[in-house]
């Protein structure tokens, strides 16, 4: 049943046609009879959902909105607002799921009887899951159910398709995609390599659990058939929905237990007598008002009373109080945890007793804030009959240099930190000590460490190598750039010859074209907190990798929704930065996932020789008629791209140019990165002394 009331924003507009903003507010100034706003503000309106379904149909621009779609767009428009449609989706989805066959009667009712009887079902799915109303964090709010139904009816729907907990988890990831800075997300590939430190958990703690990315990731690695899992975060609605995502995923009976709660760890821990196995945690960083003048005589502080300036070092004491003896705590810090001057007699602490068992050091980029490396801290609790540990593993995943360098664009794909830091921990764990690897992995004497400043930063102690390796790999870098600038320059254009005069033949636009079947348009599915749109198979071929013309290097980071794969072929045209920089897809990168920020253009090549169109689509006064310009960035809505009507054989022959254009310039690149890998690698190694002089 469709919703009258739902409001849809331009966005969502856009959205649905499968156009940029900019097409949207184009059709705004030239159609008189496009739906009057409805509500939201004068520089963000909203619309009546109905009318612009209408009006689009009407239009030829939509045949049919996707159910998930519908669905999304009541969520988004509900009255009430996103965060209670996500609190009521859940609980009806946990209805499905727990007892389908009285969700089918319940609806078989009116709205209005739907809405009056759904409460008392739900209330009676939640206690049998959470425990009684005034012991658990998920309660209906008192606002009522009413205009919430059609929704429920919708998700209903979509779940009979995707299933309830790949209903959620779309709902859920469209919504935090959406508003990326009202949340801490850790990633889905973090989160992975948490779980796997932490290894295997009958009883599991999350004090800081956010939206339940690290709850979730420790089920799904490791799901024990009795397993507990506790979760606390200082928002409300935020505990509720860690509540409902992990419940979803468990079955009705002989599941995991789920314990969420509201409230400030610090100040008033929900979980005071829990020892769990494993606590995982992504804490706020930099909190001065952390509860440092109420908590001085906490009994937590087993390695010192923490500074103000180290809420930090609170959290990993508070992680490992509710572990029991032998118990495994993995948390995300910021990389001046490990060497403030303020923190070090806690850190020398920890050392000495044997509670901290390595610092790694993440490339930046991987998780939010993204502009920082981040370190994860793997401690242990010690045990009464368990001697402190001799040595620390450090491990350096960033490629750069001291932490805090590198912008996390030539950082290792995702899969090959996670193997390095796994690779590394596996044997340290079992045996206590590593063999050294050269500015990657090294497992330090905890007696090297104790002097003045207690710095546990793995850049200070593991310098990278040379960035070209020894004489014998410089030489052989020299060697290939010699091949590769004489390549360059057999591959060098030769000018074609002028034309008699300019060229004038009927254009047409990619939204013609696409109309008209010539091409399939295509844009990455949104991974639920994903920040490329990947799958968990499949590399991302990202907005980055298609400007600097690089292999797939983005992380698949899971997500229920179908990614885009790329085949031989697609011209992909990244939508931001102005720059007129377009891609056909080789061999090489089909079946890389299409990442956030790039459209997917595939020709039928019967009508359209894929050279020819990426050819056309680059030229500068095409890409600058169909960009918008705001103050800080530029966008390019592809449809308004242009391309001339021309037969088969002769874009063929344009394309056959556009081709040798295309090979010139990844010569030109592979020059560029040999000659710097040379010439860093030389400063290098006169520098530390592994070459001479002469």
């Amino acid at each position: 049943m469709q919703d009258n009331a739902t409001e849809v924003t331009a966005a969502g507009i856009a959205r649905l046609a499968g156009v940029g903003r900019a097409a949207v507010s184009n059709w705004r100034r030239r159609h008189p009879d496009f739906p009057k706003p409805v509500g939201g503000t004068e520089t963000s309106p909203s619309f009546a959902l109905t009318d612009v379904e209408n009006w689009l149909r009407e239009q030829g621009k939509l045949a049919e909105v996707p159910l998930r779609e519908r669905v999304w767009q009541q969520l988004a428009g509900h009255p009430a607002g996103p965060g209670v449609a996500l609190l009521h989706t859940g609980c009806a989805l946990l209805l499905v799921h727990d007892r389908p066959t009285d969700w089918l009667e319940l609806a078989a009712v009116s709205d209005d009887h739907l809405a009056q009887r759904l409460p008392a079902a739900l209330d009676d799915v939640l206690n049998r899951r959470f425990g009684p109303r005034d012991e658990r964090a998920v309660r209906l709010p008192d606002t009522g159910l009413l205009p919430s139904v059609p929704l429920l009816r919708g998700a209903a729907e979509l779940a009979a398709e995707l299933g309830a907990r790949q209903t959620y988890e779309f709902l859920l990831g469209r919504h935090l995609d959406a508003n990326p800075r009202q949340y801490t997300l850790t990633p889905a590939g973090p989160a992975q390599l948490m779980a796997a430190l932490a290894g295997p958990a009958r009883t599991v703690l999350d004090p800081a659990c956010g939206t339940g990315a690290l709850l979730r990731a420790v089920r799904d690695l490791s799901p024990e058939p009795d397993q507990r899992l506790y979760g606390q975060d200082s928002a409300p609605d935020l505990a509720a929905l860690t509540a409902l995502r992990l419940a979803l995923g468990t079955p009705a009976a002989g599941g995991a237990t789920v314990r969420t709660a509201a409230g400030d760890t610090l100040r008033a821990d929900a979980f005071p007598d829990v020892r769990a196995d494993a606590v995982l945690a992504h804490p706020p960083f930099n909190e001065r008002n952390w509860g440092h003048d109420e908590l001085a005589y906490d009994a937590r502080w087993e390695y010192g009373f923490p500074a103000r300036t180290e809420s930090e070092l609170a959290w990993i004491q508070h992680a490992l109080a509710r572990l029991r003896d032998g118990g495994a705590a993995v948390l995300l810090m910021p990389p001046a945890a490990a060497s403030r001057r303020s923190g070090r007699r806690i850190r020398a602490d920890l050392l000495r007793r044997g509670a901290l068992r390595a610092v790694i050091a993440l490339p930046a980029g991987s998780v939010p804030p993204n502009n920082i490396p981040l370190h994860l801290w793997v401690l242990r609790r010690p045990g009464a009959a368990t001697p402190p540990a001799p040595e620390l593993l450090l491990v350096e995943t960033t490629g750069g240099g001291p932490a805090g360098s590198g912008d996390g664009r030539d950082r290792l794909p995702w899969e090959q930190v996670q193997q390095v830091v796994l690779d590394a921990w596996r044997p340290f764990d079992r045996d206590g000590t590593i063999e050294e690897l050269p500015g990657v992995a090294r497992s330090v004497p905890v007696i090297e460490l104790l002097d003045d400043e207690v710095d546990l930063a793995p850049a200070r102690r593991l310098p990278p190598p040379a960035a070209g390796g020894g004489a014998e790999e410089l030489a052989a870098v020299r060697t290939r750039l010699g091949d590769t600038l004489r390549l360059t320059a057999d591959r060098a254009p030769d000018a074609p010859p002028a034309a008699q005069s300019p060229a004038r033949w009927p254009q047409t636009t990619v939204g013609e074209l696409a109309r008209a079947g010539a091409l399939l348009l295509r844009t990455a599915a949104a991974a639920p907190g994903s920040a490329t749109g990947g799958s968990a198979g499949a590399p991302v071929l990202t907005d980055h990798d298609v400007l600097a013309g690089t292999a797939p290097s983005g992380s698949p980071q899971g997500g229920d929704e179908e990614p885009v794969l790329v085949e031989a072929g697609d011209v992909v045209v990244p939508l931001a930065g102005g720059g007129a920089v377009v891609r056909v897809v080789d061999e090489a990168t089909a079946g890389a996932a299409l990442g956030r920020g790039l459209t997917l253009l595939r020709p039928d090549r019967t009508a359209l020789d894929p050279w020819f169109l990426a050819g056309f689509l680059r030229g500068t006064a095409n890409n600058r008629q169909a960009s918008s310009f705001a103050s800080t960035a530029t966008r390019l809505d592809v449809r308004r791209l242009q391309l001339p009507r021309l037969p088969l054989a002769d874009q063929r022959r344009y394309g056959e140019r556009f081709r040798a254009l295309a090979g010139f310039e990844d010569a030109l690149r592979q020059a560029a990165r040999l000659g710097e890998q040379l010439v860093q690698g030389l400063h290098d190694g006169l520098t530390d002394g592994t070459l001479g002089p002469e």
